[in-house]
């Protein structure tokens, strides 16, 4: 399973999201989107305008990822290095592992990291 991990910040656009997506998936395209559980709500539709499946991961499984970037707004936000990266991770599932280092906005509003796993 191919997964788009997404973090992002409060207010952001659909734009900002699709950025960060078109970005990170210049080889892959996804089979799920996942977030966590606090981003559910905004995510959720921009998952329905791509026809994909939402995997919302719980702050505990995400926190548990090892991620390949360590943003201290992250680690002082969410206890993981990149939400991005940890929810892509966590919802990949067995034996997941990242295409490369999450990707950012234009804005700075989203990043977006894609993960190859078991599930």
């Amino acid at each position: 399973m191919i997964v788009a991990g997404f973090g992002f910040r409060k207010g952001v656009s659909t734009d900002s999201l699709a950025d960060a997506l078109s970005q990170a998936c210049i080889t892959f395209s996804p089979n799920a989107f996942a977030t966590l559980q606090d981003k559910e709500d905004v995510l959720r539709g921009f998952a329905e305008l791509w026809l994909l499946p939402l995997i919302v991961i719980s702050s505990n499984l995400a926190q548990a990822q090892l991620t390949l970037t360590h943003s201290s707004i992250s680690l002082t936000k969410k206890s993981t290095g990149s939400v991005a990266e940890a929810t892509a991770l966590a919802a990949a599932g067995a034996n997941a592992r990242l295409t490369a280092p999450r990707s950012i906005s234009t804005d700075r509003m989203a990043t977006c990291a894609i993960a190859i796993g078991d599930n």
